[in-house]
């Protein structure tokens, strides 16, 4: 078996030479880049190919989530991370292997011999615990973007630039108020990581952004809508028009 090639995906000095120094005593291993930030390793990942990542949680730019909700391919990860244990525990039952920090060099030894012996790239559960650790990091930090990937393009769409996301089958539409994004992903899942006061779900296709509402009017017996700052239209469920009175204290 040839040497995995390694990334260390970190944006702590300390870290990056912690890992570094113990990188250089396992002979499986070949430390093939060290990046301090989410573009950057994300662009160095999807030319490059390494078998194996050191991935820290919070980054600058991109975090550690939403670099891998952007990669095609996923290599084997190993997280490093000082969240909180019960974030980690997301991870834990998925059997994707962390260090949390601060951590021994016999845990570190511990996760490269589970990833030596590991044939896949990415385990088959990635993205579920994703989405898991997501919804505890709520507990800890809220989102306040979203990113989406299109072809070689990155966009970071900050909740200020959203009027509303339409769920599409599978995906979901992004509607910004420059352009509109098509990702891959639950309305259900925004439903529950979006700020509740900031965005509602006022029919079982939309959720809105509140500051993007002009007005609420009824255009038949019992059907309301609402007009949106771009002078789109959308249609209320009765349940949505409760929830957007409550939230408006109408």
């Amino acid at each position: 078996m040839g040497k995995l090639k390694v990334f260390i995906v970190e944006d702590e000095i300390p870290a990056q030479k912690l890992l570094e120094k113990w990188i250089s005593e396992i002979p499986e291993l070949q430390l093939k880049g060290i990046f301090a930030d989410g573009f950057s390793a994300l662009k160095a990942i999807q030319s490059e190919k390494p078998d194996l990542i050191f991935l820290d949680i919070e980054m600058p730019k991109l975090t550690g989530l939403e670099m891998l909700e952007l990669m095609d391919d996923p290599p084997k990860i190993i997280f490093t991370t000082a969240y909180h244990e019960y974030a980690v525990k997301a991870f834990e039952l998925e059997a994707i292997d962390y260090l949390l920090k601060p951590f021994s060099f016999d845990r570190f030894k511990q996760a490269i011999d589970k990833s030596l012996f590991s044939t896949n790239r990415a385990d088959e559960n990635l993205i579920k615990a994703i989405h898991k650790l997501k919804n505890a990091q709520q507990n800890y930090q809220p989102i306040d973007r979203i990113v989406v990937k299109e072809g070689v393009e990155i966009f970071v769409i900050p909740f200020s630039e959203v009027l509303y996301i339409e769920a599409q089958d599978d995906y979901v539409m992004i509607h910004t108020k420059s352009r509109n994004h098509l990702k891959l992903c639950s309305l259900q899942s925004y439903e529950e990581s979006l700020p509740k006061q900031e965005f509602v779900r006022i029919h079982r296709s939309y959720i809105v952004n509140v500051t993007a509402i002009s007005k609420i009017e009824n255009y038949s017996k019992d059907s309301y809508q609402i007009i949106l700052s771009n002078g789109e239209s959308l249609k209320i469920s009765r349940s949505g028009l409760l929830l957007l009175r409550k939230i408006l204290f109408l």
